[in-house]
């Protein structure tokens, strides 16, 4: 349903600090919308609502291949997801039958019997830094956030210390660079290619010293009958190195403000931390870690609700429009910790649901219940309008989260 009136603009700075009045417009008023990307000023498709993202995502007529089925001006305009590099074939944009060989291999490292192994890591690595939190002297969650998936995907992975800095420096460069830089492109190209030597430095060390790791394993599979590729084995070791940080660092640091949005909402999990499950898949579908979903390009001419899709068209995913679509959630701009019924979006949906799900939940399902019970009163220590979202298409990032763990009259 097309509207004559002036569509609000996607991707623009007031667009990221509020997202979601730009999907309420969208799903009304136009649901398959039209639009140039500021980047290359590349003619795509919007998705705003939730059976039209969730048909997308599982629509085998699209790819999220982008330098083999995206049209020209979208390979010209650099927005090709690592391309270049072996960030370019990662798993999350193959096609089958690669697609459904190298997700099989990998997911067998998640078993239920290695998750559970991970809570004890999580939990101590969790205390250490809200250790480091209370001695700061200016307290911020995204420190928290940050530092927790760091250390626990390093430990998971194997990770030596000794590359752990720079390996999250060029996470930092490769996916929070400046898009107004003209050199933006070949910055995050040498942060991707960085990310993969730091992948095959890890492969190296743990063909000499194998251990009880998710890098072993993954080797395990590429060596023990060649049923991985090497390019196909250090893309997917970076994968890990990439999803497992900035995923769950969004997640964390967008829950907590949510809480502090929702002051009953904090209380209640202060009080019922049982209720961390429901929680955490509330945080996803409320404000989840990620806006939009990676590029869906058509592989042929194709209409969806009698729009004309062109082969080569990039389609995004309204990921957080279609989680906050009010035909399927009632009330979805109100935090309810206790909600249950129709499945988020937030991580994906068929081919390519987020690998590591299992292991975000379990990070998030601890640390934020663990942070209020240490700090009940914790609030922020600016004005709620301060705290201002990154201006990134694909993430739902804060850069900072300032707050006061304690009233100001109790000396810390």
């Amino acid at each position: 349903m097309q509207t004559t009136e002036q569509a609000p603009t996607l991707f623009d700075s007031a667009y990221y600090q509020d997202p979601y009045s730009v999907y309420d417009w969208l799903r009304i008023h136009d649901p398959v919308h039209r639009f140039r990307f500021g980047v290359g000023d590349v003619p795509m498709v919007f998705l705003s609502r939730y059976d039209d993202v969730r048909a997308l995502l599982s629509d085998q007529r699209f790819s999220n291949d982008g330098a083999a089925w995206g049209s020209e001006e979208f390979k010209r305009s650099g927005m090709i997801f690592g391309a270049g590099t072996l960030i370019g074939r990662i798993l999350t944009v193959l096609d089958p039958p690669d697609h459904t060989r190298v997700r099989k291999l990998a997911m067998g490292a998640f078993t239920p019997r290695r998750v559970a192994t991970w809570k004890e890591p999580v939990e101590r690595i969790i205390n250490e830094t809200l250790e480091r939190l209370e001695k700061s002297d200016e307290p911020d969650v995204m420190d928290f956030a940050s530092r927790i998936p760091a250390d626990v995907t390093g430990e998971i992975l194997g990770f030596p210390l000794k590359r752990f800095a720079d390996m999250l420096d060029a996470i930092e460069r490769a996916f929070h660079a400046d898009p107004a830089n003209p050199d933006n492109e070949s910055v995050v190209a040498a942060a991707f290619e960085e990310i993969v030597s730091y992948g095959r430095e890890l492969i190296t060390e743990k063909r000499r010293n194998p251990g009880d790791d998710l890098t072993s394993v993954f080797v395990q599979a590429r060596d023990g009958e060649d049923r991985l590729s090497e390019d196909e084995l250090v893309s997917l070791v970076a994968v890990m190195i990439m999803a497992g940080i900035d995923t769950t660092r969004n997640l964390i640091g967008s829950a907590v403000l949510a809480l502090l949005d929702h002051p009953d909402q904090f209380r209640l999990l202060r009080e019922h931390p049982e209720l961390s499950s429901t929680a955490v898949e509330e945080f996803l579908r409320y404000d989840g870690a990620f806006c939009v979903g990676l590029f869906r390009l058509a592989k042929e001419d194709l209409e969806i609700r009698g729009v004309p899709v062109p082969a080569g068209t990039p389609v995004v995913a309204g990921l957080q429009s279609a989680n906050n679509d009010p035909e399927e959630y009632i009330d979805p701009r109100r935090l309810d910790i206790t909600r249950t019924g129709q499945r988020h979006l937030a991580l994906g949906y068929g081919l390519h649901n987020c690998m590591g799900a299992a292991l975000a939940r379990l990070e998030t399902g601890i640390a934020v219940p663990a942070l209020l019970r240490r700090f009940p009163t914790m609030r922020l220590s600016v004005p709620r309008a301060e705290i201002r979202f990154e201006e990134n298409w694909l993430l739902r990032s804060l850069p900072s989260l300032p707050v006061e763990l304690r009233p100001a009259d109790v000396t810390r």
